[in-house]
């Protein structure tokens, strides 16, 4: 018995209409412009309030729009039906031979766990924005499909898994759509109905524990709206980096100076830095960024190797919640993955659109895996996964 299934009754696209999920911009903006230059995308579906000629409105007072564009996207051919289907799913990267394979399925919902003492097979490791949350909820009930799958990682069969799809992909003759993302990759899917080898997939892909690897709000979204299943891609360990999760700070609760001296008196050791700001390639330390200034900084630990002592998990404690009294949910805080350099975020600092910005170094793969098999909570926003899996590329029809 494997908790991972084909989908009941799904829409494929048949082109144009794949984008990046609704959760990797550091900016509206940026969305607004997507929307208006591709009107099909799915983003105009999942982030609404954002297309050109709803700006303004509240997200739920554009659901319906969301779902008057579902259903002309569908009627228009945009999508094609298919039934108990799994999708198999290959990203290339440009002049690389390398590729990133997963499988687009539903997942049992209750298999669903956030702690050591609540069975299940499918990992989640974060905390959550319950803002972020509700909107997707009402999103799934609105359009009644869902969009964007939650990135699950297979820790027990990775190696067998990333084989079998290889070859599954190899054997499967053309694509049924193909999408180009932002960086240039290739994204391409093909159908896999019932038989032998939808079996083998499914097996192995739900033979072990699942982490969540992105979509952290969507699995909850799963459980609070009461769905059975949910979409998810479940992919490989050796088909995915973590990239840096940085912040923006756009208000400062304190000159640059007083943080500098909190910090100090908390125990940080800061020294300034004569170049421009950059991602530390290890952890132990972050730099800040602020007033034209670049600092090094060792946070205080409690010392040992725990994940309250991850650098994330400090950044939060030390420097938001103690230095600035920053809860981190504040509205003042951006979360910014690994899509923006450094470069772009001194820029946002430089043009007087932030006031700080922290760069952090990003966790590795294995201490991402040990940590959730350990049923140890990641700190909110800390794992920027790459290559990420497209969301409108298939879709869920949920009753």
């Amino acid at each position: 018995m494997t908790v991972v299934h084909p989908i009941t009754r799904a829409w494929i696209t048949t082109g144009e209409t794949g984008a990046q999920n609704y959760d990797e911009f550091a900016n509206d903006a940026e969305i607004t412009a997507i929307i208006e230059a591709n009107p099909r995308s799915a983003l105009a579906i999942e982030m609404p309030h954002r297309a050109p000629d709803s700006v303004g409105r509240s997200f739920l007072h554009s659901l319906s729009d969301a779902a008057t564009r579902l259903a002309e996207a569908k009627a228009d051919g945009s999508y094609t039906p298919a039934e108990q289907v799994v999708v198999l799913y290959r990203i290339t990267e440009p002049a690389s031979e390398a590729a990133a394979y997963g499988m687009f399925a539903l997942v049992d919902t209750d298999q669903i766990s956030t702690s050591a003492d609540e069975p299940g097979l499918v990992i989640r490791n974060e905390d959550v924005f319950i803002e972020k949350v509700r909107e997707r909820v009402a999103l799934a009930e609105a359009v009644g499909h869902l969009l964007s799958p939650v990135l699950l990682l297979q820790t027990a069969h990775g190696d067998a898994l990333h084989a079998a799809l290889a070859a599954a992909c190899d054997d499967a003759g053309v694509p049924a759509a193909t999408d180009t993302d932002q960086a240039g990759r290739t994204h391409a899917i093909w159908l896999l109905g019932p038989g032998a080898r939808q079996d083998e997939l499914r097996a192995l892909a739900g033979g072990g524990e699942l982490v969540v690897a992105d979509g952290n709000h969507r699995s909850l979204a799963a459980q609070t709206g009461g769905l059975p299943r949910f979409l998810a891609v479940i992919t490989t360990p050796a088909s995915v980096a973590i990239q840096p999760y940085n912040r923006l700070v756009s208000e400062l609760t304190a000159t640059p100076a007083e943080l500098i001296a909190r910090l100090e008196a908390a125990g940080a050791l800061v020294e300034p830095v004569a170049d421009a700001p950059a991602v530390p390639v290890t952890g132990g330390s972050v730099q800040l960024y602020a007033a034209g200034q670049t600092y090094a900084v060792t946070l205080p630990t409690g010392g040992g190797g725990g994940v309250e002592n991850l650098d994330h998990a400090v950044v939060e404690r030390v420097l938001l919640r103690d230095a600035l009294g920053l809860d981190p949910g504040d509205k003042r805080i951006t979360y910014v993955g690994g899509d923006y350099p450094a470069s772009w975020l001194a820029g946002e600092v430089d043009a007087g659109r932030a006031e700080l910005a922290i760069l952090i170094a990003p966790v590795t793969v294995d201490d991402f895996v040990a940590v959730n098999l350990a049923r140890q909570k990641m700190p909110r926003k800390s794992t920027w996964f790459t290559p990420k899996a497209r969301g409108g590329l298939v879709l869920a029809q949920l009753s």
